[in-house]
């Protein structure tokens, strides 16, 4: 007998004989989909507590803040260009003094990676985790404009956005759309065990939790 079959004859004893009724619905959902009963105040107080956690920068501000904070946060960073998705609302920049650059589909990956900065939307951010997760909407774009430049700031509006857990997270997103989870900036401990930032991604994320947006 091989390895194979073994293990797929495990599987099978466990999961026991097979229900006349669809997997899905012979299935058992009822389990807790979050750890505890959480407020709104405290799910956002741990999202960013676990994004901090991950080494990304948080910041906090309301709707009339946020022009001001995205363009110091540009400028900070001594951000020329700054890739903007099609879909990002235009006054989020307003006072940033970067040029913008548009989400073109004929863009090779050099004319991404000379851009400084990108700026995007999310779809929505996992509190027990720290991820936020893009589906390319038109205010995050393509999947390759937040993987390529090396410095990228999300903003996440709270608490519209904001869930507790993973399963309800789930929920709120199309299996069918390209769906890109990030937890924190990019990171590998494969060689030797010390930790290098921005091998597959950007090197420093920013995650802007703003309220009322």
């Amino acid at each position: 007998m091989s390895s194979r079959e073994i293990i797929l004859g495990r599987i099978a004893r466990a999961l026991g004989p097979v229900p006349d009724e669809p997997y899905e619905a012979a299935v058992d959902r009822g389990y807790a989909d979050a750890h505890g009963d959480l407020t709104t105040g405290r799910t956002v107080d741990l999202l960013a507590e676990n994004l901090a956690d991950y080494r990304a920068l948080v910041h906090r501000t309301d709707r009339t803040g946020l022009p001001e904070l995205l363009a110091r946060l540009l400028a900070a960073r001594g951000a020329r260009t700054v890739l903007v998705p099609p879909g990002l609302p235009p006054d989020w920049l307003a006072a940033a003094d970067a040029v913008r650059v548009p989400d073109r589909a004929g863009s090779t990956p050099a004319q991404l990676d000379r851009a400084d900065s990108v700026v995007t939307g999310c779809a929505v951010a996992v509190a027990e985790t720290g991820t936020i997760v893009l589906d390319g909407s038109p205010d995050q774009g393509r999947r390759r404009i937040t993987l390529v430049p090396d410095h990228h700031i999300c903003v996440v509006r709270v608490p519209g956005q904001v869930v507790a857990s993973v399963p309800r997270a789930l929920r709120r997103l199309d299996p069918a759309r390209p769906l890109t989870w990030i937890s924190g900036p990019s990171a590998t401990s494969d060689i030797e065990l010390d930790r290098v930032e921005g091998v597959h991604g950007p090197r420093t994320l920013e995650v802007v939790l703003v309220e009322g947006l």
